[in-house]
């Protein structure tokens, strides 16, 4: 008796189907970047045609932008963690962003336009942290050297780190 072709189970996605049905699991999470959508898919071993297929696909239909994602995360880690420039760009390189779309996201239009003589932009933002984390102001120098840290790992260069400490210094009430 001749032996028929085995047909693919029901249950079993077809192989061309398998990196895209991962990708939306996986998406389904969170947000990710192309490489990190990339990175899982070869990490299941899906082959390299196919997950350039399956990213093509993501990134044509919105599902995977590697600009927004670097606005919202920028704008996310700003608002909710005080986060500086360096510290931002420093995770967005780790998730495989492009350094166009990173400066991009850092850079907002009119961040260093002044408004009623408050400080804005990177600088505006670590005095006002500053503030908020200190609102006494420094009493000793062991002050300022701590607000120079706090503002250090929140990602401040070290320039605009040490004249926030100096303004914050300054606004201190005597």
């Amino acid at each position: 008796m001749r032996e028929r072709p085995r047909t693919p189970d029901r249950a079993d996605p077809p192989p061309a189907g398998k990196g895209l049905e991962l990708a939306y699991r996986y998406l389904n999470k969170r947000e990710r970047t192309v490489a990190e959508v990339r990175a899982r898919l070869e990490k299941a071993e899906i082959p390299e045609g196919e997950i350039d297929a399956v990213v093509a696909e993501l990134v044509e239909l919105g599902y995977v932008n590697d600009a927004r994602y670097a606005r919202v995360f920028t704008e996310d880690k700003r608002a909710l963690e005080a986060w500086g420039n360096e510290r931002i760009a420093r995770a967005l390189r780790g998730r495989g962003i492009d350094g166009d779309l990173i400066e991009a996201a850092l850079t907002s239009p009119g961040e260093d336009d002044a408004e009623a003589g408050e400080p804005t932009g990177e600088f505006g933002r670590a005095v006002a942290l500053l503030v908020q984390r200190f609102p006494v102001g420094p009493a000793a120098p062991r002050d300022r050297e701590r607000a120079f840290g706090v503002l250090v790992r929140k990602g401040y260069e070290s320039e605009t780190a040490a004249d926030a400490v100096r303004e914050w210094a300054r606004r201190a009430p005597v």
